[in-house]
């Protein structure tokens, strides 16, 4: 961050894996986890807060590409409150992706993403990670810096379309 290391719970789940389940809340304050999905490609735009500028330009982003994308749906994820994630959503005209909370569960630690040290501590760090339809982890980034966007040529090119 800034030039400075930080540091995650652990490391992305392994390429070629099954993805861990997981359960978040959605702006409706329901839970929602993996098997919600399940038979779609899924881009999980990992985040630590859509609050800050190159989180929000990510979620536009992919808000924008996944209204192209058969058979994909994007989970934008951050420990942001639900009521939170709504507002941004309501005011900026996002649609095409759906927001999802860590505010309440252990998603961070369990797909590594959790920051655990810095003043960033306990927010999610900045990764993209794609699903295939059968659940298996096709796709993963962990940005190098946490203000640089994610590479989403490289996160569509892993949905076969």
């Amino acid at each position: 961050m800034g030039g400075k290391p930080v540091q995650t719970y652990a490391q992305l789940p392994a390429l070629n894996q099954q993805a861990p389940d997981f359960t978040l809340t959605d702006v409706d304050m329901k839970n929602q986890n993996l098997a919600s999905y399940k038979g779609k490609y899924l881009i999980l735009n990992i985040f630590p807060s859509v609050d800050t500028g190159v989180c929000s330009a990510s979620v536009r982003h992919f808000n924008e590409d996944a209204a192209n994308l058969p058979n994909t749906i994007v989970l934008c994820i951050s420990k942001d409150l639900p009521f939170a994630q709504k507002r941004f959503c309501g005011a900026e005209g996002i649609k095409n992706v759906v927001m999802l909370s860590d505010f309440r569960s252990d998603f961070g630690k369990t797909y590594g993403v959790e920051i655990t040290n810095s003043a960033m501590k306990g927010l999610l760090s900045r990764a993209v990670v794609v699903i295939d339809p059968q659940g298996k982890i096709v796709y993963e980034e962990q940005v190098s810096d946490i203000s640089h966007e994610p590479n989403y040529e490289a996160a569509m090119k892993a949905v076969k379309m």
